[in-house]
């Protein structure tokens, strides 16, 4: 159900563009990237500056991320939304009291005048959010799902690192998988169940839907993940392969040399040609081990969707097309 649900968002408008992060995920997540926010500009260019689990999480951590400087935007249009009007605020800090945590935060925020209305309604692609884009050195954020794309090109195009929460799919987007070939997005930490808080107003559904004791309705996805290009340790999810290759175990596809792998588990330790293999295998990718040649999919979305994956004429689910490294050792 995710995965029908997040495609349709990313070709159309959708409510679960208002989709909002808990805390809890966002501190999970962010926890593994801690040193490399030091002395740094942290922007969250889709998040309310009161209301977002990101505004939240960095503002209590502030001083122990050693930030040099916080901004977040919120979007006018938004239901989650703390002004009387439809212009955007603006959140930038610079400086925070060590003494200061939770809900002591919000007060000297209002004080202090840290919290401003923007001119036009904070979209992340107007000219006003493209300024504060400009001078951030990190972009982290939950993006509206149906954005997603456009706010990828648009940190790509200023060359930005980030930290942002997706969906699966996007992997083998057009506008994205060159970047995860070329090794240039990662897959983050957690890759699979994420809980969403969603609006009063959605729309009960059979599957993946509650409504908790408060009230407050919920969503989950079962194909999440997060995207970056910060630093990841490769030795949190190590890839063990128990399978030899067997002749006749491993099915190939009709219209191009690489066998078929249905199980990222069942990828064989010693085959040294191409193999597609699911698009989970990037959660264990490790670049020194395996090479990414391309991916299978509709066979014509970019220079590197190589064909789309038949077996016995009938089509396939896209793979990540990969090599093993010739190495001493075939353990990783």
């Amino acid at each position: 159900m995710g995965n029908s649900i997040l495609n349709k968002a990313k070709y159309s408008k959708s409510n679960t563009d208002e989709w909002y992060t808990t805390y809890e995920t966002v501190e999970k997540e962010l926890s593994n990237y801690m040193p490399q926010f030091k002395n740094k500009i942290v922007l969250c260019n889709c998040d309310d500056p009161y209301e977002s689990s990101f505004s939240k999480y960095f503002l209590n951590n502030f001083n122990k991320l050693e930030l040099k400087k916080l901004i977040c935007i919120s979007y006018g249009k938004s239901k989650m939304h703390s002004s009387d009007c439809d212009r955007g605020l603006v959140l930038e800090i610079d400086h925070l009291p060590d003494s200061l945590y939770g809900e002591e935060i919000e007060p000297y925020i209002k004080e202090n005048n840290f919290v401003k209305k923007l001119l036009g309604d904070g979209d992340f692609r107007s000219e006003e959010s493209i300024k504060y884009l400009i001078e951030s050195d990190i972009v982290v954020t939950n993006p509206p799902f149906s954005k997603f794309i456009e706010l990828f090109s648009l940190i790509s195009q200023y060359n930005k690192k980030y930290l942002l929460i997706s969906n699966q799919n996007a992997i083998t987007y057009k506008e994205i998988f060159p970047y995860i070939k070329m090794n240039q997005a990662k897959i983050g930490y957690h890759f699979g169940d994420i809980q969403f808080k969603v609006p009063a107003d959605t729309e009960p559904r059979k599957t993946r839907f509650w409504i908790d004791e408060s009230g407050q309705k919920w969503r989950s996805i079962g194909n999440a993940m997060w995207l970056t290009n910060l630093d990841i340790n490769k030795n949190i999810n190590q890839l063990i392969l128990k399978h030899k290759y067997v002749e006749g175990k491993y099915p190939k596809y009709d219209n191009f040399d690489a066998i078929h792998i249905s199980k990222v588990s069942e990828i064989p330790y010693d085959y040294d040609g191409i193999m597609g293999v699911p698009i989970t295998f990037l959660k264990y990718y490790d670049e020194k081990s395996y090479e990414i040649i391309g991916e299978a999919n509709h066979g014509s979305d970019n220079e590197f969707d190589l064909f789309k994956p038949i077996i016995n004429g009938k089509e396939t689910f896209k793979r990540i097309l990969i090599r093993k490294r010739k190495r001493e050792s075939y353990e990783i």
